[in-house]
């Protein structure tokens, strides 16, 4: 394959993940109330993180890289927790559990495998499910043009809005192929064009931005460790490993590439580093892009260094802020369109896993709805639980932690515990009734 072919299939996968890996740090950014130039920052150095993550997995180590064509973003898994520890414990305390998280991920790498049996569709399907409903008020708020907005609500942002979000429905109903896994980014810039007709785009952020930068290690704050955020960023860890670990065995097929526990180690180990480094650069923590498995499956170009193409160029647009500075640009109630397509696909995401295994035993319909309405309920009345001890509450203050242990608990009393059948007793068939009655009837004869 000549190299402008490869450099051609790099972009395009490129493409394919660059909406899904510029959205994050956009909504996280925008809740944390960061200026142009913060969120600027936030937007390159988390593409170059996704790069330095996708080029950790494509190698094939004795230590890290899994060996396969894997692309890397930021989950979207991680999206609420990271706000609801910014908001609580400050920007330092995200990082400092980003970091945690990883190094966490790293040690257990090794046995990881054998943990996967605590995560199976049914508790995974429930937590991504938690996390994707938790989201859609992120999005709906955006759509309208941002929390606290002089013109929220007005006609200008739903139309803008709605605009973008059945823009990108169109495209994904009448398209096939690249452009159908590219709809949301088309989308994005088809609402952030309209939106530049009526006023409603600032350019000064792309002018004011420089074409290269120093990337700096801790820009935002230095790591602060807590134990709660520590948790909740490890607990969405183990999540993201089950999502990639689908990815893993996807890709093993469409190549021909077995893999065996200790190649999963060393991609497990890889996601664990990326997420140290992620933290130190204040990024986030990353995870297996399935849309790009699928683009391969498209094209049928499962090349690695097509891949390998892909990160060299994500790392490259990490220096040129010039660049990260065009996303910033995009106007809240058109993120918020995108926001309600992206974020609806997490929840159909975890309802897919969830139909899977609800068939699975009669006891994972109540796994569902307890863990469900447990993580729900928490997200709503955070302080049901605020009598109860400091350590306990750890467990129980965060909607996605207490759906998340809920659901781990009930999977392991009705699916891992070996609890004893009750007795069936068969039904007396009534020919063998009459034979009994005519036995006794000849015996007191």
């Amino acid at each position: 394959m000549n190299k402008v072919k490869l450099a051609t299939l790099g972009i395009q996968h490129l493409l394919a993940m660059y909406a899904g890996a510029i959205l994050v740090p956009l909504i996280i950014g925008g809740a944390l109330k960061f200026d142009s130039t913060q969120l600027t920052y936030l937007v390159s150095i988390d593409i170059m993180m996704c790069g330095i993550a996708t080029l950790l997995q494509v190698m094939r180590g004795k230590v890290i890289g899994i060996g396969l064509p894997l692309v890397l973003g930021c989950t979207f898994t991680a999206v609420t927790p990271i706000i609801g520890i910014g908001a609580k414990y400050g920007i330092g305390s995200i990082y400092g559990a980003v970091i945690a998280s990883g190094l966490i991920v790293v040690l257990i790498s090794g046995i990881f495998g054998k943990l996967v049996k605590f995560f199976p569709p049914i508790v995974t399907g429930s937590v991504v499910t938690i996390i994707g409903i938790t989201l859609i008020p992120v999005a709906v708020n955006n759509a309208g043009g941002g929390q606290g907005a002089a013109d929220f609500g007005s006609v200008s942002n739903i139309s803008l809005a709605f605009g973008t979000l059945i823009a990108i429905i169109l495209l994904y109903r009448f398209t096939k192929g690249f452009v159908r896994s590219i709809a949301i980014l088309i989308g994005l810039v088809l609402g952030t064009i309209a939106a530049a007709f009526v006023g409603k785009v600032d350019f000064s952020p792309v002018a004011d931005a420089a074409w290269g930068q120093i990337v700096t290690p801790f820009y935002f704050a230095t790591p602060e460790f807590h134990v709660q955020p520590i948790i909740i960023m490890t607990l969405v860890a183990i999540v993201s490993l089950v999502e990639s670990t689908g990815s893993y065995f996807a890709l093993s097929n469409m190549t021909n590439t077995p893999i065996d526990d200790k190649a999963l180690a060393r991609g497990y180990r890889s996601e664990g580093l990326a997420s140290i480094i992620g933290g130190i650069f204040n990024s986030f923590p990353y995870t297996a892009f399935s849309q790009n498995v699928g683009l391969m499956q498209m094209t049928g170009v499962k090349n690695r260094s097509v891949i390998f193409i892909t990160g060299i160029l994500l790392v490259s647009l990490g220096f040129l802020p010039k660049i990260a500075a065009l996303t910033t640009i995009i106007p809240t109630a058109v993120l918020g369109g995108a926001m309600i397509a992206m974020f609806g696909m997490v929840i159909s995401q975890g309802i897919k896993m969830l139909g899977a295994a609800v068939g699975g035993s009669e006891g994972n319909a109540m796994i569902i709805a307890c863990s469900i309405g447990m993580g729900l309920g928490v997200t709503v009345v955070p302080d049901i639980f605020k009598v109860l001890p400091e350590t306990v509450r750890i467990l129980t203050s965060n909607g996605i932690v207490a759906g998340s242990v809920t659901a781990i608990a009930l999977n392991i009393i009705f699916n891992m515990i070996p609890w004893r059948s009750d007795v069936q007793v068969e039904p007396v068939k009534i020919e063998e009734m009459k034979e009994v009655k005519t036995k006794l009837t000849e015996k007191h004869a």
